[in-house]
C-alpha cells in the first residue's frame, strides 16, 4: 500500500513513517520539510497520486483556541479535499481523549478537526489517545522562564508515541471503522512528577514550579477529565520505562 502521513516528521509521525516502511508499505511524508503545505494545499495533488490511505498526525504548538481552530479546520479541510480528488479510500485521524468534553484551548481545534473528518467525503477511522510520554519534554521546553519552569497541575495517563503509531498503522491498512476505542497509557501520572523526572534524567537544571491553569482547560487538566475511561485500550510501556530508555539508550544496530 501507498500510505501518506500528514505530519510525518513529528513526535508520532516519525514513528508512523518508520513503521509503514518496516511493514513493506510505501510511505509518503506530507510536511513542510518535503515541500508541502497542508494549509494552502500546495503540492498535495501530486503527493497524493496513487495513495491508498492517509494517516493524519499533523500538529500545531499553539494553546490558543482561535489559532488551533483556524489551523486544524483549514488544514483538515484542505487535506480531505485533496484526498477526495485523488481517490484516497481511507483517512485515519489521531485525536485526543475527551477532546470534545473540554473543547477549549488547543482542544477546541481538535474538536473542529474531528467534525470536519466526520462530515468529509473520504471514509474515515478516528483514534483518540492520551498525552504522550514526550509531553514531559514539551512542557519543560514551553514552561521555562529563565531559572524557573512553570508546570500546570495535571493528571494524565501518558502513552508511548510508538504504540500510538503502531495502532494507527494497523488501522490504516484495514477498512474504515469510524470511531475506534480510545488508547491510553498503563498508569496515571502527575505531570509535575513527569517533568521533574525528565529534567533529572536529562540533567536540566531548573526550578520546577507547579501552578493552576485558569479556565475550563485548567479545570479539565486537574479533575481527571483527560484520563481515559476504565474500559479503553491500554499501551504497555510506562513513563518510567520510556524514561529509562533515555537514561540508558541502547547502542545503535
Amino acid at each position: 500500500m501507498k500510505i501518506a502521513i500528514a505530519g510525518g516528521t513529528g513526535t508520532v509521525g516519525r514513528h508512523v513513517t518508520d513503521l509503514v516502511s518496516r511493514l513493506g508499505h510505501q510511505p509518503v511524508v506530507l510536511a513542510r520539510s518535503t515541500g508541502l503545505d497542508l494549509v494552502t494545499g500546495d503540492g498535495l495533488s501530486s503527493a497524493l497520486d496513487g495513495v491508498d490511505g492517509v494517516i493524519d498526525v499533523v500538529n500545531t504548538s499553539t494553546l490558543s483556541a482561535k489559532a488551533s481552530t483556524r489551523f486544524f479546520g483549514t488544514a483538515t479541510a484542505t487535506l480531505l479535499r485533496a484526498e477526495a480528488a485523488a481517490g484516497v479510500r481511507h483517512h485515519v485521524t489521531l485525536s485526543i481523549v475527551n477532546a470534545d468534553t473540554v473543547s477549549a484551548g488547543y482542544y477546541a481545534g481538535k474538536v473542529v478537526q474531528e467534525e470536519t473528518v466526520k462530515r468529509g467525503a473520504v471514509p474515515w477511522t478516528m483514534l483518540r489517545a492520551t498525552q504522550f510520554h514526550e509531553f514531559a519534554a514539551q512542557t519543560l521546553g514551553r514552561g521555562s522562564r529563565g531559572i524557573l519552569t512553570l508546570v500546570p497541575v495535571m493528571r494524565t495517563q501518558p502513552v508511548a508515541a510508538r504504540e500510538v503509531a503502531q495502532r494507527l498503522v494497523e488501522l490504516a491498512v484495514g477498512p474504515p471503522r469510524g470511531q475506534v476505542p480510545d488508547l491510553g497509557g498503563p498508569r496515571e501520572e502527575r505531570l509535575v512528577d513527569m517533568v521533574r523526572d525528565y529534567a533529572r534524567v536529562t540533567r536540566t537544571h531548573t526550578r520546577i514550579v507547579q501552578f493552576k491553569l485558569p479556565g475550563r482547560m485548567g479545570t479539565a487538566m486537574r479533575d481527571g477529565t483527560l484520563l481515559p475511561a476504565p474500559n479503553t485500550e491500554r499501551g504497555a510501556q510506562s513513563f518510567a520505562q520510556w524514561l529509562d530508555g533515555i537514561a540508558h539508550p541502547k547502542p545503535a544496530g
